[in-house]
């Protein structure tokens, strides 16, 4: 009786352990923001003894620095880590490619695809279409090659396919992943995944997933809003309110705002840059842009200086991130009305602000400066005038007399200063 309470007991404590698994997504581009979501998410599945962390991937690539990151995380993990390539029609391409082999258990959903992951030199301040020299090419390229096969050979799955999606961008469904067993087995759904990975060993524990609690692992707020920024989409709007809100205070100035909301977007921008690459020629078309646009105010040209401006903002915005990397381009649902909204915030915003700035002063006592006015009355060199609609004190450095014509020249306090002028015979006033 003793003996079925004891056995009795160590099932139900193992059927709690096996009781739930982690669960947490991956969509779109790999960066720091997934590498640090995926670290915190296997320590808290690892501290509620969950069975493991089921990674459902989806990605058209990333960075291999934050790919290097999810690796050694992976190997260092507590508990078994599950890469679950979902739904039908996902891709595990580039990064999510290491990604994949490197998980314990390596899944894939029908009619999903895996590969493409031939290195591409992208760094902060150059572009992935820019040509390296062949020799730092066949560096990256070798360098890449020794690191996924290494994850394959660690992990029993075919390191020669694995070569050959760095070398050639060789790139296979489920399938045909399944038969070369760079996978380990396809699931159509969740329940399905569950069940085939029950009973696998992994490092020396054996898995109970059949029928376990799928129990999702939320991103903390400071990883969505970091998730968010690192986006081209984001930047380049970061970058637009902050060209708008400082070009738009030095065209308008003490309206405060615009300068506030774009030194914010402006240092948030450079910060992002850090991280997600920035081709420097299309920075630098973007800039010409807005000096073309800028001097075209000045010095009207009939508009040719601005259709310069319009072709060089769309040539920048659509070079400015990589275009190598499908997780790096920019739509053109976004350039061509950013370039639409960018011409006319410079002909009718920016362009209104700084001819204004140049109008002769319309009103207050600066409006009187350059006026010819007549002497009402005059005692050697001080006198008074009359000019719109008030009698003035005015005094010259030269003696005047009554009737006199006089040009003002300055203002001190209440008193004009002028100086004779020919009498033409017209008074201004």
């Amino acid at each position: 009786m003793k003996f079925w309470v004891a056995a009795t007991t160590v099932v139900i404590a193992t059927n709690s352990l096996a009781a739930s698994v982690g669960f947490i997504e991956i969509k779109g581009a790999i960066g720091p923001a997934t590498a640090s979501y995926i670290a915190r998410a296997i320590d808290v599945a690892a501290k509620r003894n969950d069975a493991c962390l089921i990674i459902e991937l989806d990605t058209p690539g990333g960075l291999l620095d934050s790919t290097k990151d999810i690796v050694k995380t992976f190997y260092a993990a507590r508990i078994p880590t599950v890469v679950y390539v979902a739904p039908s029609g996902a891709n595990a391409g580039s990064a999510g490619t290491f990604i994949t082999i490197a998980a314990d258990v390596a899944a894939m959903a029908p009619n999903t695809s895996i590969g493409a992951a031939h290195p591409v030199q992208i760094s902060p301040g150059g572009s992935g279409a820019e040509k390296t020299d062949d020799v730092m090419k066949q560096k990256m390229e070798n360098s890449t090659v020794s690191y996924i096969t290494g994850i394959a050979e660690k992990r029993g799955r075919n390191a020669e396919w694995a070569k050959s999606a760095v070398r050639e961008s060789a790139s296979i469904t489920s399938e045909k992943a399944l038969e070369l067993k760079v996978i380990d087995l396809i699931a159509k759904d969740m329940p399905d995944l569950l069940q085939q990975i029950d009973g696998r060993k992994i490092n020396d524990k054996e898995l109970k997933t059949a029928g376990a609690t799928v129990s999702h692992i939320p991103r903390s707020p400071r990883e969505k809003l970091f998730q968010l920024l690192w986006r081209p989409e984001v930047m380049f709007i970061l970058m637009l309110i902050a060209m708008y809100g400082i070009i738009g205070e030095i065209s308008n100035p003490g309206a405060i705002l615009p300068g506030v909301a774009g030194a914010i977007a402006l240092i948030l921008f450079l910060y992002m840059s850090t991280i997600l690459p920035i081709n420097i020629a299309g920075l630098a078309l973007i800039i010409l842009a807005v000096v073309l646009f800028v001097i075209d105010v000045y010095s009207p040209t009939h508009g040719v200086l601005t259709a310069g401006a319009i072709v060089s903002f769309f040539l920048g915005a659509f070079m400015l991130f990589d275009r190598a990397v499908p997780a790096f381009r920019l739509s053109l649902t976004y350039i061509i009305p950013a370039t639409v909204v960018t011409t006319l915030f410079f002909l009718f915003i920016v362009g209104a602000g700084l001819r204004a700035q140049r109008l002769p002063v319309q009103v207050g006592r600066e409006t009187l400066l350059g006026k010819t006015v007549s002497v009402i009355s005059s005692e050697a060199n001080r006198a008074k005038v009359f000019v719109e609609g008030e009698y003035w004190d005015a005094v010259s450095d030269t003696p005047i007399e009554p009737g006199q014509s006089v040009e003002i020249v300055g203002i001190d306090g209440l008193t004009l200063k002028v100086k004779p002028k020919a009498n033409t015979g017209t008074n201004y006033a």
